[in-house]
């Protein structure tokens, strides 16, 4: 099968689209032919082996896996005889590693579903690693209820337009922020506001939130609180790559000594694959509340292209792979 492989950190250049063995399809497991893939900033981390601090989970000295994609949306080709579930040729959707091949296998309680009927391989591909980080950052962590006034910093982003959607499905007010050719989009998508932050400061807006959704990580954080109501909740999902050891992973840092000392909660995460989450997302999905936007699609043999796409951080919604 063809599979894009890396066996050093770098630039997009060292990635190569190769022929190697297909995935055997063990008892407990399904073993899929992907259709489409997308990308996230998670995966320029594995390629680049930045911040230095990363290194510890994805390899010191050269990656340990050797593959890239988290996302995926495909159809069963095989099922090993203690799966349950699912049949061949189910179209499916959901998260795994490596997913940038042509065909992966998954076990049998990974966080794969149907695919909704209503959507296409592209933009099913486009929901799971982004979506369920909107979510849960939503739900679990600011607990939105309706009524709530959220503020999505980074709006028109990969998470951007999920948050947006799923505030909303959760009766909140939003507001996004995104530069000016990104307004249109993100009004589109439901925001009851939208602030384009190359004409206006939404930090002196005079405006308060019971929620800030921090996508970009633009904004020094006693900014970010200025923002919010005195009992407001701050959560942060993405801070901007600065510094070659720590990376982004200075922000969190810094709402965690922050945290014990000011009156609004603080909360830096990362998403978990979960079947149970994927679910919801699929409800929302199939009636019309949440919709993919997709910015570009790049075919397997462009992947290096499409890396560097997201690397310019312009991105207006998922950067999508066909397979």
């Amino acid at each position: 099968m063809k599979a894009i492989r890396y066996y050093r950190f770098g630039p997009p250049d060292v990635l190569r689209l190769q022929d190697v063995d297909k995935p055997v399809t063990g008892d407990n497991e399904v073993l899929v032919r992907v259709r489409a893939a997308s990308l996230n900033p998670l995966d320029l981390y594995y390629l680049h082996g930045l911040p230095y601090i990363a290194r510890v989970q994805v390899g010191l000295v050269r990656p340990k896996a050797h593959g890239l994609g988290f996302d995926m949306a495909g159809t069963v080709e095989e099922v090993g005889q203690n799966a349950t579930g699912f049949r061949p040729g189910d179209e499916v959707f959901g998260g795994g590693s490596q997913t940038l091949a042509e065909y992966l296998s998954v076990g049998d309680g990974a966080a794969v579903l149907g695919k909704p009927a209503s959507l296409t391989f592209e933009q099913a591909a486009a929901v799971p690693v982004s979506a369920l980080t909107a979510l849960q950052a939503l739900r679990d962590k600011a607990q939105v209820r309706p009524g709530h006034k959220v503020l999505v910093n980074g709006a028109a982003g990969g998470v951007g337009p999920f948050a947006v959607q799923i505030a909303k499905a959760f009766g909140a007010e939003v507001t996004g922020v995104c530069s000016t050719k990104n307004v249109n989009l993100v009004a589109s998508l439901g925001a009851d506001h939208v602030i384009d932050y190359t004409r206006q400061d939404f930090t002196r807006s005079g405006r308060r939130y019971d929620v800030l959704v921090d996508i970009a990580g633009s904004r020094k954080l006693a900014e970010c609180r200025r923002v919010l109501a005195p009992g407001g909740v701050l959560v942060g999902v993405g801070a901007p790559n600065k510094g070659r050891w720590i990376g982004p992973m200075r922000r969190p840092a810094t709402m965690l000594l922050a945290a014990p000392v000011v009156r609004q909660k603080m909360i830096f995460f990362m998403a978990e694959q979960r079947r149970d989450d994927l679910a919801v997302l699929r409800e929302l999905l199939e009636t019309g509340q949440v919709t993919p936007v997709i910015d570009r699609t790049y075919p397997l043999s462009e992947v290096p292209a499409a890396i560097r796409y997201l690397e310019t951080g312009h991105a207006r919604g998922k950067v999508v792979i066909t397979i």
